[in-house]
């Protein structure tokens, strides 16, 4: 049965961890990400915990920093990207990169099924890299009217998921949309111009974007 009411976001602990358990259908997920809550499981013993962190996770377009030698690499750029090409074969990689902070995966059996769900009502996308016909680089994540945010990227080549992620900034920003979610920001995010925003700040941004003919 699908979530109907999560806990006010504010009673989030200093992890931004909000809740324990549910299910991941459809309507719960959308109801969500919808408040600016993401699901994370985070051990055998929280195998389904809800997260809405603060401060949040953001990369603006306007901020976009390639670096010196990543500018350099685009010129050359030997990759082919797609979008929404391939998204089972994008999480499936996501799923299993390896981590240096954790053990394991959070992107479980029960998170994949239920993001390839996703994909297929229209709610999930993929921006996808390849190299002579080859899946080299991904990312994916969740799409619902113009809000986006970013789950998890893997690539096989140098570069891969860079290019995949800058890629999709571009086509984004292209239609209209000028920013993306991270959740949080990782060192890979940070390089490229990510930054943190109060979760306040964030919720508002979020409203915005849900409602896009409100703006």
């Amino acid at each position: 049965m699908a979530i109907l009411e999560f806990p006010e976001v504010d009673t989030a602990d200093e992890h931004g961890l909000l809740a324990i358990g549910g299910d991941l259908e459809i309507d719960s997920l959308i109801l969500a990400y919808s408040q600016g809550i993401f699901p994370w499981p985070i051990s055998e013993e929280f195998p389904l915990a809800w997260f809405s962190p603060n401060p949040r996770g953001i990369l603006r377009f306007e901020d976009l920093h390639l670096p010196k030698s990543f500018r350099k690499f685009l010129k050359k750029n030997p990759f082919e990207i797609k979008f929404n090409h391939d998204f089972e074969n994008v999480i499936l990689n996501c799923a299993q990169v390896k981590r240096s902070n954790q053990p394991g995966t959070w992107i479980t059996a029960e998170i994949i099924q239920a993001y390839i769900d996703l994909y297929k009502q229209g709610f999930a996308y993929s921006s996808e890299c390849y190299l002579n016909g080859k899946l080299v680089g991904g990312v994916y994540g969740v799409c619902i009217n113009q809000f986006y945010s970013g789950e998890s990227m893997f690539h096989f080549e140098e570069n891969a998921s860079k290019v995949a992620l800058v890629s999709l900034m571009y086509m984004l920003n292209k239609n209209g949309i000028h920013w993306l979610d991270t959740q949080m920001v990782t060192p890979v995010i940070k390089s490229l111009g990510g930054s943190e925003i109060e979760r306040d700040d964030y919720l508002k941004m979020l409203s915005q974007a849900l409602s896009p003919a409100d703006d």
